[in-house]
């Protein structure tokens, strides 16, 4: 791969991403001030000293935007993984089994995607702690069926092809046709949806600190900060714009990067068929 041929959407893409990646594994040491650390005034203006200003308790904004990337991030991706583990895994088991296994994951797929996502992790969030292991368990079981519907589709697409065909008449076992012969044909859309499931495992876990059952105080995430600082909107205050701004560059910047992967992939595809 050359670096001269990336384009320039997809330079800002990397480079932002990394930049939140960065901010998220160093946070301890980058924020100038505690997470729950009282410096300043309620809802103090931007200034040398705070240069997001402060919080609705007098709390460093800047500081706590840094340790809030740590937590939506890391919350978002372990809930993403656990997507596409589960997800593909049995998407491509239901494809190269078939008859009544696939029958019987597909129809239960449907079942979960028929109720909304909100919805579902709402009921589920309201009966137990919504501590980090939870909420990374609810995120990853909804999302893991938007996975296991792209990991079926391609699947029954690579598993007709002459390949899977011929490691079958060898008698190939259904672990080894998986793993070893549709998983690597299949990684190409599997990586650009993981970029775009990773978004919106981000999305998802604001909604649900917005609205109060997502991260739990004292712990920071960007939608609880939204959530914490909305009522300084009405007064002309920012606070709660800063959080909702990262989100929104965030997904920008994950996208730009999803889209660059899954061009790259299908222009060498192209290439290979012409």
């Amino acid at each position: 791969m050359s670096w001269r041929r990336i384009p320039t959407s997809a330079w800002i893409g990397l480079v932002l991403t990394f930049a939140f990646v960065f901010v998220a594994v160093f946070a301890p040491w980058i924020a100038p001030y505690g997470l729950n650390q009282t410096v300043t005034d309620v809802w103090a203006p931007s200034s040398s000293d705070y240069w997001l200003g402060g919080d609705n308790l007098g709390r460093d904004l800047l500081s706590r935007m840094i340790y809030g990337a740590r937590t939506t991030m890391l919350i978002a991706a372990l809930a993403s993984a656990l997507a596409f583990v589960s997800g593909a895994v049995l998407g491509f088991l239901a494809a190269v089994a078939g008859g009544w296994l696939d029958q019987v994951l597909s129809r239960l797929v449907d079942l979960v995607m028929a109720i909304p996502s909100l919805i579902l992790a709402l009921v589920v969030l309201s009966v137990v702690e919504a501590d980090v292991l939870t909420l990374v368990l609810v995120m990853g079981l909804v999302e893991s069926t938007r996975v296991f519907r792209l990991a079926r589709a391609v699947a029954v697409d690579i598993g007709v092809m002459d390949f899977v065909e011929a490691a079958r008449l060898r008698g190939e076992r259904t672990a080894w046709i998986i793993f070893r012969e549709i998983l690597p044909n299949a990684l190409s859309p599997l990586v650009a949806e993981f970029g775009l499931r990773f978004i919106f495992a981000v999305l998802f876990l604001s909604s649900l600190s917005f609205l109060g059952l997502g991260v739990q105080p004292p712990a920071a995430d960007w939608g609880g900060m939204v959530r914490e600082n909305k009522d300084g909107i009405v007064f002309g205050i920012g606070a709660g714009l800063y959080p909702a701004a990262a989100i929104a560059v965030l997904a920008i910047s994950v996208n730009l990067v999803a889209d660059w992967v899954l061009n790259r992939t299908t222009d060498l595809k192209g290439g290979r068929s012409g």
